[in-house]
């Protein structure tokens, strides 16, 4: 089977799959139609859009490619075949990503009739000079490691007084690679920062039943864009449809900004999401703040290569409002000072640190000056705080912090992620977070400081509210079910270092 025809018979769908339904005779069709082929010209005005991207399809039947042609060579041998929606009222072909075959004869019986969910993953290999090309037509078994989950717009029970979470997302690979006590995630080959976001903002709307369309601003933060002059959160609003939608001009009627401030790229946009939806006049009534990476490491051997031993794959987004919030936000405190113990150079692949510099001039002062200061502005003492999470690096420096601000094991342990996952970058403090608002009861207290090289911090307190509990039923997939997940795949250091170069 050649791959050239799978690229000429999926152009049209775009990021996004859809499709459209005859309102007369209820005929459906993998594309977007102006007319039904069966009702003719009655059926003109009368075509409804079909939206298959929260869906689950069956895979009907299925193909092992094993000599993949020009750009779809890198993937290596794939499945490929179609899904059926609605009942076989509509198919569409797709590749089942997440899969590593060997050289070994696949019996395809074990995938054909089972369930499917859509994924945004990569299409294909490209040059360095071209766009990099998505899709939607990509799936996984919905009864392994991702699960299907239903997307549900919940009319909002409660307006709050102050602004904070309504709801969170967070992604991380099936894949990882396990060094010792550590294991981290790595990104299947399709995957990048890009797709990461997109993840962890759809899961996000699951969580916190909120339309889509009521999204009023995105903020994307990463060290890991594969583009250097290309936004993230563009790609992450065309494909989640979020804001109102111009379907004539094909744009999206939102404000979306990329963040850069290293590993807290996207914490510092939590302030900024909390006074948009607060202040009348910016007419916002909910804004998100996505956090991902596919975090840069030099090969070992090399200079920086030291870091290689903890840097991981994930996203984490944060929709913040005035309605139904899950956890207040109480207040903040940020720091910045010129530091610069971590950088990457303009055109260079691997970032670079400064030894010695990146700890106590650096990270440790950063986060015991925003977390001390937060506790005094707000007239708190350790005791007061119910669960501590900051910025993981590695697995010592966020227990040295913890300590040095007063907090004991059971307030930092519950949200210390860095041994199951990596260092996530801008995702890293966001990740623990979530994992705390995984457990957290309603009127626990909740301190979280971020860290970013160059450098700076910030530090949130947030009050978990009686709704949280609600909203776990809609989450599936937790931060713990990632964590401990039985279809998690174990990789080998030079699987690793393929899948980390990607497409």
């Amino acid at each position: 089977m050649a791959s050239e025809p799978i690229e000429r018979r999926v152009a049209y769908v775009g990021d996004r799959l859809k499709g459209s339904r005859c309102s007369l005779c209820g005929k459906e069709y993998f594309r977007i139609r102006r007319y039904c082929g069966r009702c003719g010209r009655e059926s003109i005005g009368k075509m409804e859009d079909i939206d298959l991207f929260y869906d689950k399809g069956i895979l009907e039947t299925c193909t092992v490619v094993r000599e993949p042609t020009n750009r779809f060579r890198k993937l290596g041998s794939y499945i490929y075949g179609i899904v059926s929606f609605h009942n076989g009222k509509i198919r569409v072909p797709g590749r089942i990503t997440d899969l590593m075959l060997g050289e070994d004869d696949v019996d395809l019986s074990i995938f054909e009739g089972r369930e499917v969910v859509p994924r945004f993953r990569r299409r294909y290999s490209v040059e360095q000079s071209d766009i990099i090309p998505t899709i939607s037509l990509t799936f996984t078994m919905a009864d392994e490691y991702y699960p299907h989950q239903e997307y549900k717009i919940v009319k909002p029970k409660k307006t709050y007084d102050v602004p904070g979470i309504v709801g969170y997302g967070v992604y991380v690979s099936k894949f990882r690679i396990k060094e010792g006590f550590i294991e981290r995630s790595v990104p299947f080959i399709d995957e990048d920062a890009i797709t990461a976001a997109v993840e962890a903002g759809k899961l996000a709307l699951i969580h916190s039943g909120v339309d889509n369309s009521l999204i009023g601003k995105v903020y994307v933060g990463s060290e890991s864009n594969p583009y250097a002059v290309n936004p993230i959160a563009s790609k992450v609003v065309q494909v989640l449809k979020l804001g109102e939608e111009e379907r004539e001009e094909g744009v999206q009627g939102i404000d979306a900004v990329d963040t850069e401030f290293a590993c807290k790229a996207a914490t510092s946009m939590f302030k900024d999401a909390a006074a948009l939806v607060y202040y009348p006049r910016a007419s916002m009534d909910y804004v998100m703040v996505i956090g991902a990476d596919n975090s840069q490491a030099a090969p070992r051997g090399e200079p920086g290569g030291e870091l290689d031993f903890f840097v991981g794959f994930g996203g984490c987004a944060f929709i913040f409002g005035m309605e139904d919030v899950i956890a207040e936000l109480e207040g903040w405190y940020s720091c910045s000072s010129d530091t610069p113990d971590f950088w990457r150079r303009d055109l260079e692949p691997y970032p670079r640190h400064g030894g010695r510099f990146t700890g106590e001039p650096a990270y440790f002062k950063h986060i015991f000056k925003a977390g001390s200061k937060l506790m005094e502005k707000l007239r708190l003492k350790p005791s007061d705080i119910d669960y501590f999470v900051c910025h993981q690096p590695n697995p010592r420096w966020p227990v040295k912090v913890a300590k040095s601000l007063g907090f004991k094991p059971e307030q930092y342990m519950p949200g210390l992620q860095i041994c199951k996952f990596g260092n996530t970058y801008s995702g890293s403090s966001p990740i623990g977070l979530a994992s705390i608002l995984d457990i957290a009861k309603p009127e626990e207290r909740v301190m979280v400081v971020s860290y970013g090289s160059g450098a700076g911090s910030d530090a949130y307190s947030f009050i978990v509210t009686s709704q949280i509990e609600e909203k776990r039923s809609r989450q599936k997939f937790t931060v713990k079910y990632q964590a401990e997940n039985k279809f998690i795949e174990y990789v080998d250091y030079a699987t690793y270092r393929r899948f980390k170069e990607g497409l």
